[in-house]
């Protein structure tokens, strides 16, 4: 039979204290730093209101990271930090022992919580969370504003209940506190609300946005204010941007563009279905302030000049990764898209070109600068129609790509019948004939071949839509 660990001593006091809440205040001043975190824990899931704002107007670390420990359906203990925030709000400055000035409800403080409960063995420096030591307090120094760390996702047309109760106190503090956020997600909430609710937001702490709704170009033009004070901006994710005939086209893509003139440190852009840059890509790319490390430009009809004009664009000469997926090029001239994998060849190491309608002549075209793109990990080409003599030629000229390690094409066209339907038994032949194709090229590589759907066919038929993989071993 075994026998129970005894509790430390450092537990036995942390559970007295919150058995008597009238010695928490006087014993703080003199608590141990180490036993601040577990207490307050068991203070917080104990929901022992008088000791969490004690805990909180004495906390000895610059960071208190609640977000970890929030229920959301239990908006109490969170109402009890705020009214101890209140606390040390309205002092000249801190007490002695606190040094409280970040509160963090990110989803991101558990390996703190972890490390004072015992459960991880990290040192206080690898986490960024030491406790200032006491010759630097601040108690006679002026307080600067209190931050707030959150992460805001605007998915209902009304906030929920946690949110809702954090903004209502915040907008009543506006000088004292500073509300920050670093990742912004967007789903379906009308722009008016969410306008209300980045008001209060210090918009130059953002540093990644995601738009993942349908908003008409209007929407994106009213909003595009907003965007333009996200000055420390590193990534842009706009999804499924729609305009009517009726809207002011023009003057509205203006709106949107010319906000990039102020992002100085972007270096991920995805646009999806951006139908309105068709003719006007380039009123963007000259706005762009930095090279960009990604781009993509996805499920949209661009013409011709746009992009001769992306591939001139000076901001792409260092990207690592180009999606232009969905965007079809079939009667663009082949030389465009051998300049643009020119510009960027040095840096390249993901290339999507997915149901891009891309001819054999333009890919014969492009096929010798692909063999130059030395960084070069992920290529896929499914969904355009390429027969067997051109992917011959394509895995031969990729080679010698000694990074490329995942590999997507479509299924050879003469897998399929002259009506469409995919044949399963050539199929299988041609897929032979491929790792046999590989292996005479003297390299171990797999590459996937998708059978779904078939471009010349659009969607009238139905094929197997996991993709086959072709693998090839070289024999010691």
């Amino acid at each position: 039979m075994s026998i129970p660990t005894p509790p430390r001593l450092l537990d036995l006091a942390g559970m007295h204290l919150l058995r008597e809440d009238a010695l928490v205040g006087s014993a703080l001043e003199f608590l141990p730093t180490e036993l601040f975190p577990p207490l307050f824990m068991d203070a917080f899931h104990g929901r022992h209101i008088k000791t969490l704002k004690a805990m909180v107007q004495a906390w000895p670390f610059v960071r208190l990271p609640l977000g970890g420990l929030i229920d959301l359906p239990h908006v109490g203990p969170l109402q009890a930090v705020l009214e101890a925030l209140d606390v040390l709000l309205a002092q000249k400055a801190h007490s002695r022992r606190c040094k409280l000035w970040v509160l963090d409800l990110q989803n991101t403080g558990q390996s703190f919580w972890r490390m004072w409960s015992g459960a991880s063995t990290h040192g206080f420096s690898s986490l960024g969370m030491a406790p200032v030591a006491e010759q630097s307090s601040r108690t006679h120094q002026p307080l600067a504003p209190l931050k707030v760390y959150i992460e805001l996702c605007l998915k209902k047309r009304t906030l929920d209940n946690f949110l809702t109760y954090l903004l209502r106190w915040m907008e009543q503090r506006k000088a004292s506190i500073h509300l920050c956020c670093k990742k912004l997600t967007i789903f379906a909430m009308p722009v008016e609300n969410i306008m209300k609710v980045l008001n209060m937001v210090q918009l130059d702490f953002v540093q990644e946005l995601q738009v993942n709704w349908i908003w008409h170009l209007s929407t994106l033009a009213k909003f595009a204010p907003l965007l333009g004070q996200m000055s420390n901006m590193q990534r842009l994710h706009l999804s499924r941007i729609h305009m009517s005939a009726l809207e002011q086209q023009e003057e509205q893509v203006v709106q949107f563009t010319s906000q990039f003139l102020k992002l100085h440190h972007l270096q991920d852009l995805y646009l999806d279905s951006p139908s309105f840059l068709e003719g006007c890509l380039d009123q963007m790319l000259r706005c762009l302030r930095t090279p960009l490390d990604h781009l993509a430009i996805t499920n949209c009809q661009l013409t011709e000049s746009d992009l001769t004009y992306l591939s001139q664009c000076p901001n792409i000469c260092q990207l690592k990764g180009l999606d232009l997926s969905g965007v079809t090029m079939t009667d663009f001239s082949p030389e465009i898209l051998h300049i643009l994998l020119e510009q960027v060849a040095a840096t390249l190491q993901e290339l999507n070109l997915e149901q891009c309608g891309i001819t054999e002549s333009q890919l014969e075209s492009i096929l010798p600068v692909l063999s130059c793109c030395s960084q070069l990990r992920t290529f896929s080409l499914c969904g355009n129609v390429l027969s067997m003599a051109i992917m011959e030629k394509l895995l031969s000229h990729t080679t010698g790509l000694i990074n490329l390690s995942d590999e997507f094409y479509p299924a050879p066209q003469e897998s399929y019948s002259p009506h469409g339907a995919l044949h399963l038994g050539r199929m299988a032949q041609l897929r032979d004939k491929l790792i046999d194709i590989m292996r005479d090229l003297g390299r171990p590589r797999a590459i996937w071949l998708s059978s779904s759907p078939c471009p010349h066919w659009s969607n009238k038929t139905l094929y197997p839509e996991d993709p086959f993989l072709c693998h090839c071993y070289m024999s010691a």
